[in-house]
């Protein structure tokens, strides 16, 4: 009887994995993307389930309830200065993030898909975007002939902007 030993080697680890990230349009000439990490959901807001609040910037359209948590609502294009959303919709396209404890709604103007993408290939901003928008950014991502903002989570969330400190 022979015995045939199998030896299991370890997979080479692979710096060069593509991340998953979430495609969006910010509106109607500017397309962006959010690392999968800190999206949570892709959902559709009626209008009416949003609750206005006073005294608070443009930016945010209010407050909704999200699985049972009081979340704000961020209208994402506005808050980085760009062309704002179109208002006489009866409903939003949000995407919910989480940044360590912090979640928000954040309403765009349609939401695409997924892509993946390697670090690599993420390019710096600067002169490629107004700088205004620099400090809410991993930098841009050439796909498919479409230049695609990639956003950061972590600078949205600490904003100063969404912080009352």
């Amino acid at each position: 009887m022979t015995s045939t030993n199998i030896i299991l080697s370890p997979k080479p680890i692979q710096s060069n994995l593509a991340d998953g990230y979430l495609k969006f349009q910010l509106n109607q000439q500017t397309s962006a993307v959010l690392s999968m990490r800190h999206t949570q959901e892709a959902i559709i807001v009626p209008i009416e389930s949003i609750t206005s609040m006073p005294n608070m910037p443009p930016c945010i359209l209010g407050l909704m309830n999200w699985r049972s948590r009081i979340i704000w609502v961020v209208d994402l294009p506005r808050m980085l200065n760009l062309e704002s959303l179109d208002y006489r919709s009866r409903q939003y396209n949000a995407i919910v993030i989480q940044v360590e404890s912090l979640v928000l709604a954040l309403v765009v103007q349609e939401i695409k898909g997924t892509t993946k993408f390697v670090a690599d290939a993420i390019h710096s901003p600067i002169g490629q975007v107004a700088s205004s928008l620099v400090p809410y950014l991993c930098g841009c991502v050439v796909q498919q002939e479409e230049t695609l903002l990639v956003l950061d989570a972590q600078a949205i969330g600490q904003s100063s902007i969404l912080r009352s400190d």
